[in-house]
């Protein structure tokens, strides 16, 4: 199994400048890239300090001049914010720029708040059909002298002006998680990105299933990979992991909030919540986000990715934002690479 970093900036309080939190984010991924991680993921958001991403092919590009080894992907793009030929182009130069180490994850995108703004009236079904009809374009752009008459997107004859380095393009991760969306991705030849988000063991099980179903119904042989994305939180000091599963949750209920799209929003951050506020949202507790997500010793993170292993996943991908304070990411992260990366790595 494969170990990856998936980082954004997130900003929570105004004294925070956006220099210094991209100092931070850069400082996260040399370590990632000196510790051996396979791949460093960062994604795609809009107007929310909460995560701070407008567009990942220009930090993906400044990353490659900054690492030595990681390759780098988009965690995830939002397809239906973008037109497929420039999506197709910019992955493409993107690629270049990166001497062939692109990953292109690609999403239907998640908050309501970002597609009011971008796409108004654009709902979930909408979203999902925009990122089933732009996946061929992106591959059949790559090829040349593509034309598209579809549902949402229509040009003539076009080629992707550069063509991307790496043979037949870069590797597109789809996020799945309904058994359409693995379905799709199998039978377009692409990986999966799966998260469970709050959710434990029995939610990771059941979207490999998933997985495993539409990879036998569709291609047996198929040699497509999937990706598990979990916020994760290593130290062997109790309190260090008390602090984690209170911060995870405080992280829990602000992306619940931005998902149901029903807390006023200031200067790009959402209302703050109470103390009291967070302890009454279900599914939040700190107790939960310990069951539920990999938080703990070294030795409780070994046993619970070889768990991981043992369902098929390719990958883990450890999610660092939780707002919690960059030293604090930073132990965790060594920790994990120093810790529990050497014991997959012996096999």
């Amino acid at each position: 199994m494969k170990f990856s970093l998936f980082v954004h900036m997130e900003r929570y309080e105004n004294y925070q400048s956006y220099i210094e939190l991209y100092n931070d984010f850069i400082n996260l991924c040399k370590i990632a890239d000196k510790g051996g991680m396979n791949t460093i993921w960062t994604g795609e958001h809009h107007c929310m300090d909460f995560t701070i991403a407008p567009n990942p092919f220009i930090c993906i590009s400044d990353l490659a001049n900054k690492l030595k080894n990681t390759r780098l992907g988009t965690g995830t793009i939002v397809a239906p914010f973008w037109n497929p030929i420039k999506l197709a182009e910019e992955a493409a130069i993107t690629d270049i720029v990166t001497s062939g180490r692109l990953e292109l994850g690609v999403a239907r995108g998640a908050y309501s708040f970002e597609n009011e703004r971008l796409i108004p009236g654009m709902d979930a079904s909408e979203a999902g059909e925009r990122l089933r009809e732009i996946i061929p374009a992106i591959k059949g752009l790559w090829n040349g002298n593509y034309s598209h008459d579809g549902k949402f997107y229509k040009f003539p004859k076009s080629t992707s002006i550069p063509k991307p380095l790496q043979s037949n393009g870069p590797p597109i991760w789809i996020a799945a998680r309904d058994p359409s969306s693995h379905e799709f991705a199998i039978n377009n030849n692409c990986n999966v990105q799966v998260t469970p988000l709050s959710q434990g063991y029995e939610e990771i099980n059941t979207l490999m299933n998933r997985f495993i179903e539409a990879r036998n119904k569709f291609k047996p042989s198929s040699s497509s990979k999937i990706m598990l994305l979990q916020h994760t939180y290593v130290s062997n000091k109790q309190k260090e992991l008390e602090m984690a599963a209170q911060k995870l949750s405080n992280f829990y209920a602000y992306f619940n909030a931005w998902f149901k799209n029903d807390r006023a929003v200031n200067q790009g951050q959402i209302k703050k919540f109470s103390s009291k506020e967070i302890k009454t949202i279900p599914n939040c507790s700190p107790n939960i986000m310990k069951k539920n997500l990999a938080i703990g010793t070294s030795k409780e993170i070994i046993e619970l990715l070889k768990k991981y292993e043992d369902l098929g996943y390719d990958e883990f991908s450890y999610w660092i934002d939780s707002g919690m304070s960059f030293e604090t990411k930073k132990n965790s992260l060594k920790t994990f690479i120093n810790e529990v990366m050497p014991i997959f790595n012996k096999k």
